[in-house]
């Protein structure tokens, strides 16, 4: 698939969807191309199926119709799974992905899987937005779209400061730039600006956080009660690994939340030296070299346990 356009023919019906507790890019790619077909594609039904996204995201053109959920009686003609390396990562349509008569999966992680009937996975680029665009008529790309493309790459590269970010990328942002996104606001209110309950739950991890390895390793932990009482959700805790991993002196940094009783999410992120991803997906994760995640049944101590041994294994000389 070297265009978006090759996929399309004699399809009536479309749905698009990422994967569980979808971030940044997730969301951005998925309401990226379910733009680009409403746009330019008016004969197709498309429908876009995301978890309900947070309230930083609410700038994002239509995300008002993104559907929460896929009943098993769906059955698309067309659907693009986006930015999800698994199908034990799907989200809301996990129940009808068998259902449809063509999949296609556009994505960027090395641990991609390649369970769609057609796969474009580039792991050695910035986002799946930046794969995404590459498939698109540049020309056919709206404010709108752009708006959507710019927010997954700046999530997925953190502002253009991880190693991911290439030159091409920067053209790319350029381009969407010249579109007239409103790039500045897009960045603050996205990701950098956080409610006052989110900075409480930022320091307080920081805080309670300890270094392990021999000062190498960080790790922040929030339990499932912590979350309950700050009443707070996943998707309100992005920032935190990626804070922890700007410590001086640290290889890797690890934060885990409960998902429930005896089972933590965890988020990895490497400075260069460790493979994250290796380590991940020993635990049926994955991701990118330096920035994976896995989910893990066990105590948080058991958790951290684990995950250090997989981590000191690629320290020793």
């Amino acid at each position: 698939m070297e265009r978006i356009g090759e996929i399309l023919e004699q399809v009536g019906t479309m749905a698009i969807a990422g994967h569980i507790r979808p971030d940044g890019d997730c969301i951005g790619a998925c309401m990226g191309l379910y733009n680009y077909i409403r746009e330019n594609h008016p004969a197709i039904t498309v429908h876009v199926y995301l978890e309900p996204p947070g309230q930083v995201f609410l700038y994002i053109p239509r995300i008002e119709e993104a559907r929460a959920a896929c009943g098993p009686e769906m059955a698309y003609d067309l659907m693009v799974i986006l930015d999800c390396s698994t199908l034990e990562r799907l989200g809301v349509v996990a129940g009808c992905f068998s259902k449809a008569k063509k999949t296609v999966c556009i994505d960027h992680h090395v641990s991609n899987t390649r369970y769609a009937d057609i796969c474009r996975v580039e792991g050695k680029v910035s986002s799946s937005c930046e794969v995404l665009y590459g498939l698109l008529d540049r020309e056919k790309i709206s404010l709108q779209t752009a708006t959507c493309i710019y927010t997954g790459i700046i999530h997925d590269t953190g502002v253009m400061q991880y190693q991911s970010t290439t030159p091409a990328t920067m053209r790319i942002v350029a381009d969407l730039m010249e579109k007239g996104i409103d790039h500045s606001r897009i960045i603050d209110e996205s990701f950098y600006q956080k409610t006052y309950i989110q900075n409480q739950v930022m320091g307080r991890v920081l805080a309670e956080s300890i270094m392990l390895l021999d000062g190498a390793c960080i790790v922040g932990v929030l339990k499932k009660k912590d979350l309950i009482f700050y009443g707070v959700e996943g998707k309100d805790l992005d920032g935190i690994v990626g804070q922890l991993r700007l410590t001086k002196g640290v290889e890797v940094a690890m934060f885990l939340y409960g998902l429930d009783t005896m089972e933590y999410k965890v988020s990895l992120r490497s400075n260069g030296k460790i493979d994250v991803n290796k380590v991940a997906s020993f635990f049926g994760g994955g991701g990118h070299v330096r920035a994976a995640g896995c989910e893990i049944k066990g105590t948080s101590h058991d958790v951290i346990n684990n995950l250090t041994l997989h981590i000191e294994e690629q320290m020793e000389p």
